[in-house]
């Protein structure tokens, strides 16, 4: 087929000597970053996996680089009874699958409410939600573990019970009732992303679904959420990693309670080895036991997470 003049001049353009260099250079410096940025994040993963499986022999000969040559699960094993790891990843699960749920429900009708309803000191309000992002939470901490160790919900405690309080810490309210207030871990973002998503939905599904008759939450909940399911999935993963991973509000309010981020943190006390070297090799065995179900979870959910971040618009 022949190509018109204007098109060919332009393939000619296109194809010379400094354009195809310049191409070459991009797809080599493109090339590049991505291996590197790859290089970056696999690396800790791959250095464990093959930790997890190396004998104690191996740990000082300088010929075993990647592969092991003694292949032992015994670095499992002892990982796995270290830290109690069924019990603790049991509790695990409750508490990020929890607070995930509960999360999802009070933050986005939060964020609606900053969406759609107007009402005076709106604007304020919701800065103050996103200033919420940047406060350090150990600025609030005492007040955050007495509210919790001395349970009262305003006053109402003592007077409709014969308790003064209700201790709830070592117990697994304090992250249902921080999630279900949307104060949470993180919630001021979550609260941000949904009210982004939510000022994009077009104003005239809810206005039809309201002269049909539809009350505020019915429309919401029938017209809003399931067209918002882009910005549920994101907040969802978001929440879910972010609690598994969380050490800080499970040391203040967990203390008995067996969890695998603070198991982790004592790991090296229930040790009985000597070698520290060896129990450096058993620390890093134990964080690929709590990598796994993040794994797997990512293996699954991968197409629709980033799918979900590119239509809520998250960048940085």
């Amino acid at each position: 087929m022949k190509l018109p003049a204007s098109q060919f001049n332009l393939f000619v353009q296109r194809y010379q000597p400094v354009e195809r260099g310049k191409l070459v250079a991009w797809i080599a410096l493109r090339t590049t970053l991505v291996l590197g940025f790859c290089f970056v994040i696999l690396f800790p993963l791959f250095l464990r996996l093959s930790v997890a499986f190396r004998s104690k022999a191996d740990i000082y000969d300088p010929t075993v680089l990647w592969i092991p040559r003694h292949f032992t699960w015994d670095n499992i094993r002892l990982a796995i009874q270290s830290i109690d790891y069924p019990t603790a990843l049991w509790h695990t699960v409750l508490i990020a699958c929890g607070t995930t749920l509960i999360q999802l429900v009070s933050c986005s009708l939060a964020a609606y409410a900053f969406a759609r309803l107007k009402f005076k000191g709106s604007g304020l309000l919701f800065a103050l939600v996103v200033f919420t992002i940047v406060v350090p939470p150990q600025t609030i901490m005492i007040p955050v573990y007495m509210t919790y160790r001395y349970f009262d919900l305003f006053g109402l405690v003592p007077l409709l019970t014969s308790h003064k309080s209700f201790n709830l810490i070592d117990t697994f309210w304090p992250f249902f009732i921080s999630s279900g207030t949307a104060m949470g871990l993180k919630n001021g973002l979550y609260i941000y992303i949904f009210r982004q998503f939510f000022r994009g939905v077009p104003k005239e599904l809810e206005e039809a679904a309201l002269v049909d008759g539809s009350g505020l939450i019915r429309t919401f909940a029938r017209i809003v959420a399931p067209n918002a399911l882009p910005a549920f999935i994101t907040v969802a993963l978001f929440s879910f990693v972010w609690q598994w991973n969380d050490s800080y509000y499970v040391s203040l309010f967990l203390s008995r309670v067996k969890v695998l981020s603070t198991e982790l943190m004592g790991m090296g006390m229930n040790l009985k080895d000597p070698d520290p070297i060896y129990q450096l090799m058993l620390l890093n065995t134990g964080v690929f036991l709590m990598m796994i179900p993040l794994l797997i979870l990512y293996i699954f959910v991968q197409r629709h997470f980033v799918e979900s971040v590119e239509r809520t618009g998250i960048t940085g």
